[in-house]
């Protein structure tokens, strides 16, 4: 029973730790899941003697169900070793059970299970993360309300969304967040339901309440650090870059994609950095998080900012502004995927 207990925490944390090293690529995770499995390698070593896999009643057990997706897999192997680890622990403390000198006693056990604990709160979140940022792709239109023309935040989403929108992103620089809150909550809603990204700009309290998918901020706003600390960790936070070297930094802080502009003149902003199609060439070469590009972006210079590589390009009033919403942004969907290295909504 140890020994078997003992294979159970040992495969599934070469699971863990191969999602944390192989999937999202992250070396601290996968080395603090090994810390974890090497730590009982001396104990299984001890038990070898013990192991009769041809007759042990479970070998007959029905197949796993499907895990059904990344998230899954990673809560059911987390399950079983934190659940094989309590039994290690309860049968260690019984007199001669586990009295090798190559054993580990009962509070190494607990303390195994205890870090698992918050090793799989901090996977889940990032393969969460991970999923949301997977639909980071193709159109994002910005929802500002200055430019609505009398229409409503989720008619013009709605809209947006039909002509091919994969992330629709609230931004209102006047109404206070109070009065902000039911439009960003109906405009969750209406994500959720069509399966795209619902992202709040700036206001951490408002992406908090609406339980959007995702937060935005811009160089001046709330430090990324503190944001970072602050959103769920399942939750994506942006941040709108002006130079390689902003860019860089935000990466290093903790953002899950950045916003590259202004790359043309445009009329939402009354002081704006203008830095061209280039710079996303340029921002590329030094970060491997997701680049939206954004800034005076329309369907005469779409394909210009496309033949630099952006993963994303977001608009304001290209879209919202427009007589005809969705075939607006229709049009434009259709001139990015005439790119070929974005023909699946991602950069090459």
């Amino acid at each position: 029973m140890v020994d078997a207990n003992l294979n159970r925490c040992r495969e599934g944390l070469r699971v863990l730790e191969d999602v944390a090293r192989f999937i999202l690529d992250d070396a601290s995770l996968s080395q603090r899941f090994r810390r974890i499995r090497h730590g009982l390698i001396e104990a299984d070593a001890s038990f070898l003697s013990h192991r009769n896999a041809v007759s042990d009643v479970g070998a007959a057990e029905p197949p796993a169900r499907p895990r059904g997706d990344l998230a899954g897999l990673v809560t059911a192997n987390c399950r079983r070793v934190e659940e094989s680890l309590r039994v290690l622990e309860e049968f260690a403390q019984l007199p001669g059970v586990m009295d090798s000198p190559d054993s580990t006693d009962s509070s190494g056990f607990k303390s195994a299970r205890f870090d698992l604990y918050t090793l799989e709160k901090e996977l889940t979140h990032r393969v969460l993360r991970r999923d949301r940022l997977e639909k980071l792709t193709g159109l994002y239109v910005i929802v500002d309300t200055a430019f609505l023309r009398g229409r409503s935040e989720v008619d013009v989403a709605r809209q947006a969304i039909g002509g091919g929108a994969r992330v629709i992103q609230l931004r209102d620089k006047k109404r206070d967040h109070g009065a902000l809150l039911p439009a960003a909550r109906d405009l969750r809603q209406l994500c959720s339901r069509e399966g795209v990204l619902f992202v709040v700009n700036d206001y951490l309290d408002v992406a908090l309440a609406s339980d959007a998918d995702g937060l935005h901020l811009g160089q001046d706003d709330l430090p990324l650090p503190v944001a970072r600390r602050l959103l769920p960790g399942d939750r994506i936070l942006g941040v709108s870059t002006h130079s390689v070297e902003q860019a860089v930094r935000a990466q290093a802080e903790g953002a899950d994609y950045i916003g590259v502009g202004a790359i043309y003149p445009t009329a939402s902003k009354d002081v704006i950095t203008l830095v061209g199609p280039e710079m996303i060439r340029r921002v590329k070469e030094r970060v491997s998080i997701p680049i939206v590009a954004i800034g005076g972006i329309k369907k005469d210079n779409v394909s210009q900012v496309m033949a630099a590589g952006p993963t994303s390009v977001a608009v304001i009033t290209a879209v919202v502004a427009a007589d005809d919403v969705a075939g607006a942004a229709r049009e434009l969907v259709n001139r990015m995927k005439s790119h070929p290295e974005q023909a699946n909504g991602k950069a090459d």
